[in-house]
């Protein structure tokens, strides 16, 4: 028998032992509803339930996983027979069983994300919108499109009026790709990641029988990050809850930051609605933060209107109250953050249990270059360095001609970015301007145009046009005006129709060109990235690159469910955090503070914010920043004394002295 008091707090206790019927659980950061949440799984087993009728649904199956594990170690039961994962696992074991009602057969295939975009294209094509439509979006695009669709139960042209209004013009066409791709995957016996959901509810309330069969078959249903479900995923759980309601879901409403996957947070703020008998409990016990770091977030997210009021209580000790640094620009930023790391690794903080924060990836621009000059580990979970990056290559590309007309890589980098352009035709092309003693003057002759077939000519044209932009700019020495040329020139929109991550690309250039203000010519831009790029094996004889340990460097959200000793929080500024295009999104002030909030309670010792004073804007001038807002709300109104604030301010010049 299990000794529940000698593992968990009073209130994990509560939600362990608490009565069948739905229940709703609060559960704030660092506060152990893994735990909870586990050892009620376990307590179901030790009290007779069988474990093929409890249904745990998870957004990992690493976490379904270790969880089972853990319910292992606890019972004498076989925890493998009971339903664990994913909404998708789920909904292809029922799809296995009962998809030939829908027309399907049980040996369909699921296509990854690759293969969507491919056969998204093959649709395109067989409707010949490609030859009438050169722009329309790349099938990742579209892919993207139709999914969160699917996810939101949004119709497509709703997703593109808010999402993407740059292809409205292509609406129709849109539409008619989205119903040659349901055709296609039916005839192909292919489902999607989204079928996997949308079938497995078509299922529940087209069929009585199979709804019947698995509502009455699960007698209780356990739900973690109940938050982050999307509006068909919570309509599932509450047909399979029908006929038992016996449903626990676990989440926390201050932590949901994944709308623009579709997640939906109103439907845990929404469950006493549909649950009106739901026991409520609230895990606010929390075992991480210092008390000073659990004061600034239960202050800063007070100012959200729509939730669950909770107060997270640290178990632990008082310790040092965060920090505020102002900073005049991005470069001291970095070196702020680089110089306090290398002195809290003297002071024994190892290198892995440091973060730094952001609202964006190109946020991270400033800090991996002076973290990489100084020879600090890091590692980038943003994605890959940002000099690294695909769109970064291609607009440096455009500088890399003219520092060097010969530049055979760059030109056929650069010339396979046109429609049309591919590898054989780039290098015909390149065979052609390679004969001349300066490339760039070839650009302009007649004969160019005439070097490549006729399809691609179109292409040529656009980028002769796209190096006279840079040209011009760069006779008057200004490389962020070449950075908007390029832009200009047609990149924006070839960013459009290839990433669905366009906006976020567009600013890691806009970042780049505020970079470069301190660079006198291309020449000497382009030097200093190239020893950027290659300085980390130069560093291989530093200790600290032969340590194991590195910083982290991340957004937010790729930070939540994760901790370390130290965070970092920069660019706390107004239009970072909170971002200024997400402002214009409805609810998009509320998600902002809660990512603010998910930010914070990611430190366990210490937590610094940071942001630079002054910054170049993307009309290429400069502009004063102002403290983020959610900084600004921390502040008491009645009172300035330095005792009553939540965190100590530093100056740079003391700091240093």
């Amino acid at each position: 028998m299990i000794s529940y008091e000698d593992h968990l707090n009073e209130e994990q206790q509560c939600v362990v032992m608490a009565d069948d019927g739905p229940i709703l659980v609060i559960a704030g950061a660092g506060s152990g509803k893994t735990r909870a949440l586990t050892y009620r799984v376990a307590r179901l087993l030790d009290t007779g339930v069988a474990p093929q009728r409890i249904f745990l649904a998870t957004f990992t199956n690493k976490a379904a996983r270790t969880m089972l594990s853990r319910v292992a170690a606890l019972v004498d039961v076989d925890a493998g027979a009971l339903w664990g994962g994913t909404f998708h696992h789920i909904g292809n074991r029922i799809l296995r069983k009962y998809s030939h009602l829908l027309g399907y057969d049980g040996s369909f295939t699921i296509m990854d994300q690759e293969d969507s975009a491919h056969l998204i294209n093959a649709c395109v094509t067989e409707l010949g919108i490609v030859e009438k439509a050169q722009k329309f979006p790349k099938g990742t695009i579209v892919r993207d499109i139709i999914s969160f669709a699917a996810n939101t139960k949004e119709t497509i042209d709703r997703v593109l009026y808010q999402r993407y209004p740059y292809f409205l013009d292509y609406a129709g066409d849109i539409l008619s790709v989205a119903g040659r791709y349901e055709l296609r995957k039916r005839e192909l016996r292919l489902m999607y990641f989204d079928d996997l959901l949308v079938k497995v509810k078509e299922l529940l309330v087209n069929f009585p029988e199979v709804r019947e069969k698995y509502s009455q078959k699960f007698l209780h249903i356990l739900v973690d990050e109940y938050q982050d479900t999307n509006i068909i995923q919570a309509e599932i759980l509450d047909i399979l809850a029908s006929y038992h309601r016996n449903i626990m879901v676990v989440g926390d409403d201050s932590q949901s930051i994944y709308s623009f996957r579709g997640a939906d947070y109103t439907n845990i703020l929404r469950f006493p609605e549909r649950y009106p008998e739901a026991q409520i409990f609230k895990l606010e016990t929390n075992y991480r933060s210092t008390p000073e770091i659990l004061h600034v977030a239960n202050a800063s997210i007070t100012n959200n209107e729509h939730q669950f009021h909770k107060e997270l209580r640290s178990v632990r000790r008082g310790g040092v109250r965060p920090i505020y640094v102002p900073v005049k620009n991005a470069a001291q930023q970095a070196d702020f953050v680089a110089q306090r790391i290398l002195d809290l690794h003297f002071e024994g903080v190892e290198l892995g249990e440091v973060a730094v924060l952001y609202r964006a990836h190109y946020h991270s621009m400033e800090l991996q270059m002076e973290l990489t000059r100084r020879g600090i580990p890091f590692e980038v979970r943003s994605g890959i360095r940002f000099f690294e990056q695909a769109h970064i290559k291609d607009v440096t590309g455009f500088m890399r001609l003219i520092v060097n007309p010969h530049d055979e890589v760059a030109w056929k980098r650069l010339l396979q970015l046109y429609d049309r352009i591919g590898k054989v035709t780039a290098a015909k092309i390149w065979r052609f301007i390679s004969k001349h003693h300066d490339p760039l003057s070839a650009v302009f002759t007649d004969a160019f145009l005439s070097c490549a077939p006729k399809p691609a000519q179109p292409g040529l044209m656009e980028f002769r046009q796209t190096m006279e932009r840079i040209i011009n700019r760069t006779e008057k020495q200004m490389i962020a005006t070449v950075i908007q040329a390029i832009l200009d020139g047609g990149y924006r929109r070839y960013l459009q129709e290839k990433y669905p991550d366009y906006t976020s690309r567009q600013d890691d250039l806009y970042q780049l060109a505020a970079f470069s203000e301190k660079f006198s010519s291309l020449d000497e831009f382009l030097s200093e990235l190239a020893l950027l790029t290659n300085m980390v094996e130069e560093n291989d004889d530093d200790p600290l690159q032969k340590s194991e340990a590195k910083v982290v460097l991340g957004t937010i959200h790729q930070a939540k469910g994760l901790e370390w000793t130290t965070v970092f929080i920069i660019w706390c500024s107004e239009g970072m955090i909170p971002l200024a295009r997400a402002l214009k999104e409805l609810g998009g002030e509320d998600e902002e503070r809660r990512l603010f909030y998910v930010a914070i309670t990611r430190a366990k010792d210490q937590l610094y914010f940071c942001h630079p004073l002054v910054d170049y804007t993307r009309n290429l001038g400069r502009a004063l920043l102002q403290p983020s807002r959610f900084l600004n709300e921390l502040v008491p109104t009645s009172s300035s004394s330095p005792a009553e604030l939540p965190f100590d301010q530093w100056t740079i010049d003391e700091y240093y002295t």
